[in-house]
């Protein structure tokens, strides 16, 4: 028998408590989960399993892979899928590339009715990392206080480096909204253990390397790949056969030309893995920063159907206090000591 990273039972709990917890799902509710045909099908027939047992009426909506993900993957979405996101009240995504950001998931949103998690790539093993055994009010004491702390800071001045060579400055954007601990109102989220960090985007000067991409299909990268930028990106280098099939995606993103960073991120759930397999695991290892490029959304054509990279390890300074150190919080505080308390669940 092939041994696998998960047990049953553990796959269970992770899927009863998504659904039961974190999504607050009620009997008599319509849950709806989408996948695609190269989508690990474990995770999604235990998540339907949790579900029934819940007492909710569910369906399963597969799809060929999309080639594209956001509002690129509108011409390969059919009505049923727009029918199906507009007349549920849970949405559970597993296809990767994903279907949100798309026209689709606009209309749904706009209904005032789902409310809808990405799982996308994690598979039964990061299903259970990010949601089974873990104390979620503990990992939330991280992220509120790290969201918070970032919406405060905006208009400030921010520095991201690491080791590799990453060194680029820039002016804080306004901020998203911060995760909220359930998902109990309509709209759309992502797992929790990462807080999303806006920039302005032509503010951003300098390098990031990175060593894992999602253009067309995530990978961890054998050649670091370097991207530089002033405001607009202005080169890349490295990333050996990865390098043109990111620039490709930059330039679908952005109409043509190679856009601008739009995102980054800092990654801090004590069980996620940098593994290469799944990019949605993978920018929540703690130190590990979601770069997110092309055209910012509030602008003609940008949305999300943007390329991400992956930055590891890296330092956050805001107004050139040192706040992040190697991907550990040094900040002083309440903050340092709930993520040094979650480090060690």
């Amino acid at each position: 028998m092939m041994k696998t990273e998960f047990d049953s039972t553990s796959l269970a709990q992770a899927a009863d408590f998504l659904l039961r917890d974190y999504l607050r799902l009620a009997p008599g509710e319509e849950v709806l989960l989408t996948a695609d045909l190269c989508t690990d099908m474990t995770a999604v027939l235990a998540v339907a399993k949790a579900a029934r047992v819940l007492g909710a009426k569910v369906c399963i909506l597969t799809i060929p892979q999309l080639p594209y993900q956001g509002k690129l993957a509108d011409p390969y979405l059919t009505e049923a899928v727009s029918a199906g996101l507009s007349s549920c009240d849970v949405w559970v995504d597993f296809n990767f590339p994903y279907i949100s950001g798309s026209a689709a998931h606009a209309q749904a949103l706009a209904k005032g009715r789902m409310r809808s998690v990405n799982i996308l790539d994690l598979g039964p093993d990061g299903l259970i990392r990010l949601f089974g055994g873990l104390d979620f009010d503990r990992l939330f004491s991280v992220q509120t206080r790290l969201d918070n702390l970032i919406a405060a800071a905006e208009g400030k001045r921010c520095r991201v480096l690491n080791d590799q060579g990453t060194d680029v400055t820039f002016v804080l954007g306004k901020p998203k909204a911060g995760k909220l601990r359930h998902q109990s109102i309509p709209g759309t989220t992502s797992p929790p253990g990462s807080t999303v960090i806006m920039p302005d985007p032509a503010s951003v000067k300098g390098k990031v390397v990175v060593n894992a991409v999602f253009h067309e299909w995530y990978a961890r990268l054998d050649e670091p790949l370097t991207i530089d930028v002033d405001g607009d990106i202005r080169m890349i280098a490295g990333g050996g056969s990865h390098r043109k099939v990111f620039e490709a995606a930059l330039r679908r993103a952005s109409g043509g030309a190679l856009g601008s960073i739009i995102h980054f991120s800092h990654g801090f759930h004590p069980r996620a893995r940098f593994t290469g397999k799944s990019f949605n695991e993978d920018i929540r290892v703690r130190g590990n920063d979601a770069i997110g490029f092309g055209t910012p959304w509030w602008e003609e054509g940008g949305g999300e159907n943007h390329p991400d990279a992956v930055c590891t390890e890296h330092s956050l300074y805001i107004d050139e206090i040192l706040v992040i150190d190697h991907g550990v919080v040094v900040a002083p505080g309440e903050l340092s000591d709930a993520d040094e308390m979650l480090a060690r669940s």
